[in-house]
């Protein structure tokens, strides 16, 4: 068998998925973060542009990145973006759970970096979160207070399915055991 490989073939490539992101809306009440972030890996040159891109239109150019390299393996000092390069930086006394963006307007602002592994509803709710105007919780809080009431969101959802579901108390017939109920007796009702 011959494999014929053909190099001049142009390969499309997928278009980049939008980011994921919740912002604050514009309001005179300062709260501890501008909105968040929910990157789909920890790779920053992946991720960064694609998070700058959107962000261009709403806050202007961003023009520096800061991060605690805590959560991120590997932090470039440059990521291209459309149209300019943003300058990355590091600081292990930064929130590890926030991202900050400074552009050359004079603006600052402080996102919430929701972790990629983190389910959907659960980031849903830290976007929201972390959008509300005015709010005076940081990053971790919002991070600890999720894991916290996630876990009893997730237990009261599987307490429910137990109850719905019937739990162990059913006989193989789907009624109730040991209850007076069951089914219709043949004989009884003609």
């Amino acid at each position: 068998m011959t494999i014929t490989v053909d190099s001049t073939a142009v390969r499309v490539l997928a278009p980049p998925l939008p980011a994921r992101l919740s912002l604050t809306p514009k309001t005179t009440l300062a709260g501890q973060l501008d909105g968040a972030w929910w990157p789909r890996s920890r790779n920053l040159d992946a991720e960064l542009p694609t998070l700058l891109d959107a962000l261009d239109e709403t806050w202007g150019r961003i023009t520096r990145v800061t991060v605690n390299p805590t959560h991120w393996p590997v932090i470039p000092q440059r990521v291209p973006v459309t149209g300019h390069t943003v300058h990355v930086g590091w600081f292990t006394e930064q929130d590890p759970d926030k991202l900050i963006l400074l552009s050359r307007r004079g603006g600052r602002w402080d996102l919430l970096v929701i972790p990629p592994e983190t389910g959907p509803a659960a980031a849903a709710r830290l976007m929201s979160a972390a959008a509300i105007p005015g709010s005076v919780l940081t990053a971790g809080a919002l991070l600890t207070a999720e894991a916290v009431t996630g876990s009893a969101v997730d237990a009261r959802g599987r307490e429910d399915a137990w109850e719905t579901e019937g739990g162990a108390c059913m006989s193989p017939f789907g009624y109730p055991m040991g209850c007076r109920f069951g089914p219709p007796s043949t004989d009884t009702w003609r």
